[in-house]
């Protein structure tokens, strides 16, 4: 049986699970009051995954339904993710307004 993954493939591999761990250690020391707004900022730049799932399905074989299902699922869950973070900043803003 041939090796399932390229040399390339297991350092792409080696890179992500290198990335998730940085990712928890950088967001374990981030204090508590900052880690909403850093959070909904992070899901307002979440625009960039709806551009490259376009990109994707722009890019797939009209037959090839699986990646179209799938780039389908990443545009509505990235939209979904654009907009609440969208209000959950504009909540956050809303507070610190006068009220008259």
């Amino acid at each position: 049986m041939d090796n399932i993954l390229s040399a390339t493939d297991m350092q792409m591999v080696y890179i992500v699970v290198l990335m998730i761990f940085l990712g928890i250690e950088i967001i374990s020391h981030v204090p508590s009051i900052l880690h909403t707004p850093l959070m909904s900022g992070a899901n307002a730049i979440h625009g960039v995954v709806i551009l490259g799932a376009i990109i994707v399905m722009g890019q797939a074989d009209p037959d090839n339904y699986g990646a179209l299902v799938l780039g389908f699922f990443a545009v509505f869950l990235g939209t979904l993710n654009v907009v609440g973070g969208f209000l959950v900043t504009d909540r956050m803003l809303e507070m610190f307004k006068r009220h008259k």
